[in-house]
């Protein structure tokens, strides 16, 4: 990735992040808002009743107190393929964009006050580790997270058309970054979605630049979901987790030896000009389920009857429904169309919203 390509992208972040218009009763951002684990974190860091959206749906000091199924815990973990967290919300059959405010923290391991994920939810997780961000993605029985049998869901990250993030007051963690154990970082630029039984969050690394956490958490792409903002090749079924290479990030591709930038429009047709790739990964360990998820309750719905996917976690749009059809190429990537309901759905939904 040139210079000039990194840099134009965060050029276009900033212009969509100038679009937003912060709440004046809560004007700091959601990712200039830091706070140390655990002592430093308060009840709620989305407390303001004069807001024009909220105040905050949950909590973020989060503990043994707070571990249970009805948990409204706000603050979550991604530490790596055994022990990471979702966010999904906290009612039966929602959908995301009727809930991306308050969604809540579901988790992989007890003990972060959190819901637990259900046993059999997670079918397949891919983990790719990279110099700049980690990235994970796979395939859910969506229906034990309270997600509606057909939602395709949207995107969830720390910004929002308010710039206070969806859910209000999420708060991200994780060890990956400082060598495991017990010393947790910040994680103040992610992006994550989730639906039509897939879902895919990436946690940017807090001591790279402005730029790259930009350009590899970008949150302006909502509607074209995880087959461009999070190339990947997790499988139903495999548990992995690999080095890998820096993706090129979304938005930019090179036709005829020029880079380019496409800009998703805020309203019409969405149809990305390129086609992703699938970054090269290496040193990968594979895993059985038992080996990772264990002491997890029984679900409380049944699954879904459409989570028998294969090839990659790569659909998932924003806000709106959205389809895939995903073919391998000859390099072993994934190219994957969106659907014409998906346009037809995003079109209607990016009036409502800003990510």
């Amino acid at each position: 990735m040139t210079g000039f390509a990194l840099s134009t992208l965060f050029a276009i972040a900033i212009a969509s992040k100038a679009l937003a218009q912060p709440d004046p009763a809560d004007p700091t951002p959601l990712t200039d808002k830091h706070y140390a684990y655990p002592t430093g974190i308060p009840y709620q860091i989305d407390y303001n009743t004069a807001a024009i959206r909220g105040p905050q749906y949950g909590y973020n000091i989060c503990n043994s107190t707070t571990q249970n199924q009805n948990s409204d815990c706000q603050t979550i973990m991604v530490n790596g393929i055994d022990d990471f967290c979702l966010w999904a919300p906290p009612q039966p059959n929602s959908t995301i964009g009727d809930t991306e405010a308050i969604e809540v923290g579901w988790c992989s391991k007890s003990g972060w006050g959190t819901r637990l994920i259900p046993a059999g939810t997670l079918t397949g997780v891919q983990v790719l580790k990279t110099s700049k961000y980690i990235q994970f993605a796979g395939f859910i029985n969506q229906v034990n997270l309270n997600l509606a049998l057909g939602d395709y869901g949207g995107e969830l990250d720390p910004h929002g058309a308010d710039l206070r993030g969806n859910p209000l007051g999420a708060l991200v963690y994780s060890n990956a970054f400082s060598g495991g154990g017990t010393n947790y970082s910040q994680v103040n630029d992610w992006n994550s979605f989730i639906g039509g039984d897939i879902f895919c969050f990436t946690i940017c690394d807090p001591s790279s630049s402005a730029a790259d956490q930009s350009a590899y958490c970008q949150n302006i792409y909502d509607e074209i979901g995880c087959t461009y903002n999070m190339p990947n090749n997790a499988q139903n079924g495999t548990f992995e987790v690999c080095d890998a290479d820096l993706k090129t990030p979304v938005g930019i591709y090179v036709t005829n030896g020029v880079t380019m930038t496409y800009t998703q429009p805020y309203t019409g047709p969405v149809n990305p000009p390129y086609t992703p790739i699938v970054p090269q990964s290496s040193n990968c360990v594979t895993y059985q389920s038992t080996q990772l998820y264990s002491n997890l309750p029984t679900p409380t719905t049944a699954p879904s009857s459409s989570s028998s996917h294969s090839g990659s976690a790569a659909a998932t749009g924003s806000k709106s429904s959205s389809g895939s059809s995903p073919t391998s190429t000859s390099n072993g990537a994934t190219a994957v169309g969106v659907s014409s309901m998906a346009g037809i759905l995003g079109t209607l939904f990016a009036v409502a919203f800003l990510s």
